[in-house]
């Protein structure tokens, strides 16, 4: 990932705006010796820890939730980014989110799929969204299927959506070709 991220880094169609997801298991944040590893990268290929986002599971930090905190607090520190991803999907307290310094809160897409037909998976949606967002994080929707759903996310004030009424997921050659031939 690094190596390709330091490829890339010079790569105009990519600018320097773009950050890369990284999505972490548990057994990487429990792994001793993984936190070291991570950061030796960044110096190793010269990737700017601002370019890297990485996403954990609710269910990943609430497992070990002060390893996971500790684990977050210190790529900060370095300007990493962190996703709490799936919340909502292990009905965790909120009282979690105050121990986990995290910049976005993806809101499981099993409430956003039906929120349209559904008044309590809305009422979650919203609920999810507003503790985020008082709490400083952006909020990010999963599963945004249709038009329907994205206009109901506008009017809650979610601030990003994910899913395939937006964009299908494409490998990486075909991003990079599509934006390449789009600046031209």
């Amino acid at each position: 990932l690094f190596q390709r991220l330091a490829e890339d880094r010079d790569n105009v169609c990519f600018g320097e705006d773009l950050i890369t997801t990284v999505n972490l298991s548990g057994c990487s944040i429990n792994e001793e010796g993984f936190l070291g590893f991570i950061k030796e990268q960044f110096d190793r290929y010269a990737v700017s820890p601002l370019r890297i986002c990485f996403e954990v599971t609710e269910t990943v930090a609430v497992t070990n939730l002060a390893q996971a905190a500790v684990f977050i607090e210190e790529l900060k520190m370095l300007g990493c980014l962190f996703a709490l991803d799936d919340f909502g999907s292990g009905l965790s307290s909120f009282g979690y989110l105050k121990n986990l310094p995290v910049d976005y809160l993806k809101i499981d897409g099993q409430f956003v799929r039906d929120m349209v037909d559904d008044p309590i998976d809305a009422a979650m949606v919203n609920s999810i969204n507003q503790i985020g967002q008082v709490m400083g994080m952006k909020t990010i929707a999963e599963f945004v299927e249709n038009d329907a759903i994205l206009e109901r996310l506008r009017e809650a004030g979610v601030d990003y959506a994910q899913g395939y009424g937006l964009a299908r997921p494409v490998p990486l050659e075909d991003f990079r070709s599509e934006k390449l031939q789009s600046s031209r």
